[in-house]
């Protein structure tokens, strides 16, 4: 009996094992005899470049040295790289049979069939995957519909691979994963992203050639079509240049026509058009460049930042400019945006595009300070495509500002840190697509790669998982064995910047989870994606733990200036600083603090990137500047300082109310409420509206919160005042007296205007400072809360006529109990 069970369990097994396709993980593998074929007759830069990286970047990463032929070997693993419009090569001393169609390859025997081989799509840049088990051997095919095609299908084979390790860095076997045979082709024609060779880039600048093309080629691996480089702008050199601006700008140019990709050039006018003089220069600069580039696809011009010509001496200058792309590069079209121009300057534009129907115009860039990209595609014709220029590169003062972050991260972080956000730019993405035909990204380094790579997976896949793409990242980048755990942490640095810093406990065990996977992966610490996902861990923890141990010292310092009375007022204010320079004599986490200035040197090391002005050299302490604010204050330390100096010239008496008054600053009193308004973490009554699950572009009245940037980030004013809002969405207030015992006021700090309204009435002020921290004060009529629950909104106000930093703006409210 149990024989019989034995022989029926073999003969399933079997059948099972009959059943299971040809792409099964443990079946499919390549082996150090591998040979990558390609075409015999000439070959597109895209076909070449797919050969090129899956040698070099398998040799990278296992030491093989797959051999490149025209033929298939008699033995050994094969990879035939195919063009469909091109001849398929036979095997080594084996006549040609006759091919039918494209989903047979020649071997020893014949024909060789690719099972379940799906349908190659015509459409540029598409690739279908085949693969065959042949007398011991693997055969692969990776065929495109053009050279990109085979390009891409390159690049999805390589991010298929995993390579086993039995020690040190070097693989020594390579697997699949399983999905083969497949077919894919892009959604989006248009997949790039910006990497300008500036002083104001935080990184880019202080790169060699090779760094570049490395880089390039990463990105082509995951499904990027353009790169496009900044050639013209008028700023000083970056002391970080390896070689001047205009060579590397030729160089990248080189890169994307080895790699057979579009370039790009953004190339502001950043003068009055109607100075001839400057107008000629730049044409004639222009023309430079057009001689010296060998590829040429694409020239942006943005209306605005910088740049502040109506469009009636733009137009002009782009059909001079499309003349001289007509001369060397005939294929390349002019775009422009619509940044900084008003709404009346964008209808003209609509219209002249309409009447005119240039068709030197390659069509519209759509992104920030622009018209919405709904209101842009609807104007424009169907047969003029938009590009999107989407900011994934700042975390405040951008395009896409994060949801309510924690001010204790924008003092510190700042507008340039690491920022993967895979859900974040995925979310926005998918709300934008439906208006686009493409992207290429504004970047100022190397520190938003991942949100890079998220934009380029969703323009080619809309429907992509952004945890699978993680895992294709973390498996590409850090290896195999971190696939699963190193996507998990990438995500989890994402949700580091949810919520309230002290709430978020997670911040802990995120950088407890990258810290053990740092210590069992010593192999990775020279590799700069490890190394800023490392930073950002420490960074998060280290700056959490600070925010609460600093708000304890203000606390215990509020207290002491508050025995004044006792004690005496300048005894209290030695106390007090005593206290609070704790946060310098005691730190919380030294071990931390070291380990992150460990990795930001490795970091400049590794890719330049320019975390300090000093020490680094950063162009500007908001371009990622992030080592010169790890220790900023994040508490009111230095506004408690500086105003405790203010009562020096006081009386004793004096000197004992001014400090009550810097004590008791948020104090609201019995029965009271205080909400710093812009601070997720301290503005309970603050309406938060939808958030950017179901609201991405904010399109429903929400508003997130603004971060002044004053004294380049190093401002000793309050930090409530720092973060604030245009108006708050509403403030509701329940369970307030409702039998007329009580009177209520509302106080406001912020700046200029305040028109608040207490549940739909507007509320006469009695006191109306205007400059920053000055006090609004509104009395509330006893009779507009009866029922015990207020809700405050505010009038908006129309200041177009001025700059967004002059702005009336809202920073505290306290509802105060009379």
């Amino acid at each position: 009996m149990r024989s019989k069970l034995i022989l029926c369990t073999a003969i399933l097994l079997s059948c099972f094992a009959a059943w299971i396709p040809s792409f099964s993980f443990a079946q499919n593998s390549l082996s150090k005899q591998t040979t990558i074929v390609t075409d015999a007759g000439n070959l597109s830069n895209g076909e070449k470049a797919a050969a090129r990286i899956l040698t070099e970047e398998v040799e990278k990463r296992t030491d093989f040295k797959w051999m490149l032929e025209r033929r298939i070997p008699e033995s050994g693993d094969v990879i035939v790289l195919r063009n469909a419009a091109a001849s398929l090569p036979a095997p080594e001393n084996k006549k040609t049979s006759r091919r039918k169609g494209i989903s047979n390859t020649l071997s020893k025997d014949g024909d060789l069939q690719f099972p379940g081989l799906p349908p190659l799509s015509a459409k540029p840049e598409s690739f279908r995957i085949g693969i065959t088990q042949q007398q011991g051997r693997t055969v692969i095919l990776i065929e495109g519909s053009d050279g990109r095609g085979v390009l891409y299908g390159a690049g999805k084979l390589l991010r298929m691979m995993r390579f086993g390790r039995t020690g040190g860095s070097a693989a020594e076997s390579i697997s699949l994963l399983a999905g083969l045979p497949l077919a894919e082709s892009p959604d989006k024609p248009i997949r790039g992203h910006q990497l300008g060779y500036r002083n104001t880039a935080n990184s880019y600048d202080g790169w060699t050639v090779a760094q570049f093309e490395q880089y390039i080629r990463d990105l082509v691996v995951f499904g990027t079509n353009s790169i496009e480089s900044i050639p013209i702008f008028d700023e000083k050199p970056s002391p970080h240049f390896k070689i001047p601006a205009a060579d590397m700008n030729r160089h990248i140019s080189e890169i994307c026509q080895q790699y057979d990709i579009d370039y790009w050039m953004w190339v502001p006018a950043q003068f009055d058009l109607k100075d001839a003089v400057k107008r000629k220069r730049y044409l004639d600069t222009m023309e430079d460049i057009c001689k010296y580039s060998p590829r040429i696809n694409g020239v942006f011009f943005p209306g605005g930042d910088p740049g502040d010509n109506p469009p009636e001496l733009v137009w002009p200058l782009l059909k001079d400019i499309a003349a001289v792309l007509k001369k060397y590069h005939p294929q390349a079209r002019t775009w422009l945006s619509l940044q900084g121009f008003t709404h009346a300057q964008s209808l003209t534009v609509y219209d002249y595009i309409q009447k005119e129907k240039p068709d030197w115009l390659g069509g519209l860039v759509t992104g920030p300070s622009s018209p919405p990209v709904q209101e842009t595609r609807s104007a424009l014709p169907a047969n003029y495509p938009i590009r999107y220029y989407p900011d994934l590169t700042h975390n405040v003062r951008c395009d896409f500002p994060i949801w309510w972050w924690d001010p204790a991260f924008n003092l510190t972080l700042g507008r340039e840190a690491s920022n993967p956000q895979p859900y974040y730019y995925a979310t926005l993405y998918r709300a934008l697509q439906q208006y686009i035909d493409g992207f290429i990204s504004y970047s100022d380094g190397a520190h938003d790669d991942v949100n890079k790579i998220i934009w380029t997976r969703m323009a080619w896949d809309p429907k992509s998982d952004e945890r699978e793409i993680m895992k294709e990242y973390a498996g590409y980048f850090f290896g195999d064995s971190l696939a699963e755990r190193g996507a998990d942490g990438i995500l989890s640095l994402e949700k580091n910047w949810e919520g309230p810093i002290v709430a978020n406990g997670s911040i802990a065990s995120t950088c407890a989870s990258w810290n053990e996977m740092e210590n069992n992966h010593p192999e990775l610490s020279g590799n700069w994606r490890w190394q800023l996902c490392l930073l950002r861990a420490y960074y998060d923890a280290y700056t959490r733990s600070r925010f609460i141990y600093e708000s304890q010292l203000e606390a215990e310092a509020n207290k002491v200036l508050l025995r004044a009375p006792v004690m005496g007022a300048d005894k209290a204010i030695v106390a007090a600083d005593s206290i609070l320079l704790l946060a310098e004599t005691a730190p919380v986490h030294p071990e931390w603090h070291q380990k992150i200035i460990r990795l930001c040197d490795e970091l400049y090391q590794s890719i330049s990137l320019q975390t300090s002005v000093k020490k680094y050299g950063a162009s500007g302490e908001e371009r990622g500047a992030i080592l010169d604010f790890l220790d900023l204050p994040l508490n009111n330390r230095w506004w408690i300082e500086d105003e405790c100096k203010k009562t020096t010239v006081l009386s004793e008496s004096e000197k004992i109310k001014a400090l009550q008054r810097i004590a008791n600053w948020e104090d609201p009193g019995p029965g009271g409420f205080y909400d710093d308004v812009g601070n997720v973490s301290r503005s309970p009554h603050v309406w938060r509206g939808e958030g950017w699950i179901t609201d991405p572009l904010m399109l429903h009245g929400d508003d997130t919160p603004g971060y002044n940037w004053w004294d380049q980030g190093f401002s000793r004013k309050r930090l409530s005042w720092l973060t604030d809002m245009r108006w708050p969405l509403a403030m509701e207030y329940n369970g307030l007296d409702s039998t007329g015992k009580y009177h209520y006021t509302v106080r406001i700090t912020g700046k200029g205007e305040s028109h608040v309204k207490a549940n739909g009435q507007r509320l006469v002020p009695t006191l109306y400072g205007k400059e920053i921290g000055d006090i609004k004060e509104f009395p509330v009529p006893a009779d507009l809360i009866s029922h015990g629950k207020l809700v405050l909104t505010w009038d908006d106000i129309n200041e177009d006529n001025l700059n967004w930093r002059q702005q009336s703006r809202v920073a505290e409210v306290w509802l105060i109990r009379q």
